[in-house]
């Protein structure tokens, strides 16, 4: 052998090369995610006070009569529920991420920038002071109170010369979610009847909303998943550092602006038709990570596919707990969210793009 010449030692006979192993290995989560997010679908349609064959359900979805009661329960209402259980699910998972993204923070959910508070203060004041009745109704406002309430956190965590940093979002999103609490402990406090409406809402539900309700959010939604799963680039350099995104070419204020907005039409459009429904931003960006590694753009993809199976899991899973009640699917995600998120921090290990 020439001396000062250095061979790499040769690889064991048959041994995978490690990307190939990490790219085989998401390509089975994703499949499994899809197989995992269409049996809850289907699920979904079976699932209920009264059970309805699959094949029986198939019937309704493509020979729908207004005569057969087996349509109506499946047409007229569990599919719309299932639908919505698909895009809250989809907005909460991917605006989770887009915001542990953003924060550069595990811990952080949607919440972080007061969308549940605004939104939440909005539908007070709705009912509270305007009359507004029905999910439907509110629903705009709702949106509203989320995109001000967001904007406000923002605008407060922009002031200075740094900017909006990831610690300066934190304490303004803390800030003002303390203080639009406040504001809606009050305006419960002075209305009974908007306490009673106001507690069926905040809870978190599926149930008792219509197409209706999903084709009014369905636009903005839309609109932020895609603005949401073309920031993958941008949070990988965000991930790494301010100094390390601007070495790389990125423009971080303009990086910051387009997840702050991603964010809000996705948690104002999810929170405005369901309700503020929490863990499902937080545990479902930790459960990407451990299948498909730190790399963003395979992350909003994989929680994209697994935020609404859970949702809808969950939904499926209140129907039958209580007979002949059921539980709203807000609570049992509390439930099966907080132990699923302390077994994922348990046995988390860091990974590399």
């Amino acid at each position: 052998m020439p001396t000062g010449v250095v061979t790499a030692p040769a690889g064991r006979a048959g041994e995978v090369p490690a990307h190939a192993r990490r790219r085989r290995r998401t390509l089975l989560g994703f499949l499994l995610a899809v197989v995992v997010l269409l049996t809850a679908c289907v699920l979904s349609l079976m699932v209920g006070a009264r059970t309805i064959a699959p094949a029986d359900v198939l019937h309704a979805l493509t020979h729908y009569s207004a005569s057969d009661p087996d349509a109506l329960v499946v047409v007229g209402s569990r599919l719309p529920r299932t639908l919505l259980g698909l895009a809250a699910g989809l907005a909460l998972g991917l605006a989770g991420t887009v915001m542990q993204g953003l924060s550069r923070n595990p811990l952080a959910d949607p919440g972080l920038l007061g969308v549940n508070f605004g939104a939440s203060l909005a539908v007070v004041v709705a009912i509270a002071f305007l009359g507004v009745t029905t999910v439907s109704g509110y629903v705009w406002f709702a949106f509203a109170g989320a995109a001000l309430a967001a904007g406000l956190v923002y605008a407060v965590s922009a002031v200075g010369r740094e900017g909006a940093t990831p610690v300066k979002l934190a304490l303004a999103g803390a800030a003002v979610s303390a203080a639009l609490g406040s504001l809606i402990t009050a305006v419960m406090l002075t209305s009974r009847v908007s306490l009673d409406r106001m507690r069926f809402w905040q809870v978190g539900s599926l149930a008792g909303r219509g197409f209706d309700v999903l084709w009014q959010v369905l636009p903005t939604l839309v609109a932020g998943a895609i603005l949401a799963l073309a920031l993958g680039r941008l949070l990988n350099g965000l991930a790494l550092g301010d100094d390390v995104a601007r070495g790389l070419g990125q423009r971080v204020g303009l990086a910051r602006a387009l997840s702050a907005v991603a964010v809000v039409l996705l948690c104002g459009s999810a929170t405005a038709a369901v309700g503020p429904i929490a863990f499902v931003g937080l545990v479902v960006p930790h459960a990407a990570r451990w299948v498909v590694g730190a790399d963003y753009r395979r992350i909003l993809a994989f929680s994209a596919v697994i935020a609404p199976a859970l949702l809808i899991a969950c939904d499926v899973i209140g129907r039958v707990v209580a007979p002949p009640g059921e539980l709203q699917v807000g609570i049992v995600m509390a439930f099966v969210g907080a132990p699923l998120f302390i077994a994922l921090v348990r046995r988390r290990k860091p990974v590399g793009l």
